[in-house]
Order: structure tokens, then sequence, then C-alpha cells
């Protein structure tokens, strides 16, 4: 049997709120495969972020565990983690999060500087992956100076900088308009079927995860209630 390239076992995650205690997941158990491109859907508030921060390494379970590729990231050290979330995985989000006073080549060549490569390699790299995100001849502009959809863009560019092999995005088309919605979400189907990227979307489009995804995983008051 294949080892599914993430998946997570029996993890929960709960918050202390003063004296209430938040369940954001209850024993929650997904395996996505390599090449696969899965979304998972739900209202604010089932826990489908949640489940997305645990496997990118941005925060660990209560209990559970998270696996990449077959291994556990429960023993990770920060460093490790660290390593992970920059080499093995890729996030986009709702908002962008360029930064404003860099143009677009300089925010894809930022992330390249943390993952260890030089100069002129940077500048190369950031030009091919904005070249295929169709933003060559935008690399000067900053993201003021960018559509939404065109910001979006460059935010998969960074992401995909060190070559991960998972992408993690959080409400991607949640800023965007129903026609740079598909146009971002075919761009990212592409990079699955050309590049054996691996997609998990967090959407509450359900019209967009069924014209897209390969499956759709459904949540509710953080527990999966159905994976079709």
């Amino acid at each position: 049997m294949t080892v599914p390239l993430l998946q997570t076992r029996e993890v929960s995650k709960h918050y202390q709120m003063g004296a209430t205690k938040v369940v954001a997941l209850d024993r929650v158990s997904v395996a996505v495969g390599e090449g696969e491109f899965v979304a998972l859907l739900g209202t604010s508030g089932s826990g489908k972020s949640t489940l997305l921060n645990l496997i990118g390494g941005l925060d660990r379970p209560n209990e559970g565990e998270v696996l990449f590729d077959g291994r556990s990231l429960a023993p990770f050290t920060k460093r490790e983690m660290a390593r992970y979330r920059r080499h093995s995985v890729g996030m986009i989000f709702q908002n962008f999060n360029l930064i404003t006073t860099m143009t677009a080549a300089e925010n894809v060549e930022l992330a390249l500087a943390f993952g260890g490569l030089a100069g002129r390699e940077r500048e190369q790299r950031a030009g091919e992956l904005l070249e295929r995100v169709g933003l060559g001849a935008r690399a000067g502009h900053r993201p003021s100076e960018l559509s939404g959809g065109e910001q979006q863009r460059v935010a998969i560019a960074r992401a995909l900088a060190n070559r991960p092999r998972v992408l993690l995005a959080d409400e991607p088309t949640g800023n965007l308009d129903s026609t740079r919605a598909r146009e971002l979400l075919s761009l990212l189907r592409e990079m699955v079927a050309d590049d054996r990227l691996t997609v998990l979307l967090v959407t509450h489009d359900r019209d967009l995860a069924a014209k897209f995804a390969d499956r759709t995983i459904q949540m509710r008051d953080g527990k999966v209630v159905s994976d079709e």
C-alpha cells in the first residue's frame, strides 16, 4: 500500500479561553496522496484552518500525530520544524501577506534567500517562478500596483520558491472575484498535473471545490463528517 504524503492520525487541538475549553479539532484522521488536490470544506469554526496549521507545522496537536511522507512531525525540534516549513510545504493565505515595500520579484527572492540560494540564482529562479504564474512582465511592480489576483499569484510563486511537495492554501480566493478565483485554481490544478504538486485547499465555496478538487473533505465542529 502506498504511504500517503500527508496524514493525520486522531489529531485533537483545544484551547483554554478563561474557564472554557474550546475544542478546535476532535480526533481527526485524514490522508492525502502525492499529486492529489483535496478541498477542506466547512463553515467558519469547523476546524479546517486549524487542521491546515497543524499539517503546515505552524502549531502542534494536543493529541494524535501529523505525518509527512510516513514520518511523524511529533519529535521534530524547532529547527527541524522550521526546515520542514521552508522546504517541504508552502503556504498561501487569503490576505496574500506580501511585503508591501518590496517588488514581486523581491518578495519571491526573500523566500529563496531563506532557502539558502545565492544572489544570481535567486534572481533567475524568481524570474522563472513569476513567469510560471503569468507575471513575468510584472516582476518589478510592488503589491500596491498589482490586482488582488496578481498579488495572490506572487504569493503562490513565493510559496513554491523552495520546491515544496505540498501547497497548503487557506481561503486563497477569499479576497478575489469569481473570475479571478477560477483563474487561480486553474493555475493550481495545472501545477498538480504538471509537477505532481499536492494541494490542500481550505475553502467555504462548494462550487469551486467541486470543480477543481479531486476529493472533498467536509468538516463540522472540529470533526470530519464526509470524505469523498
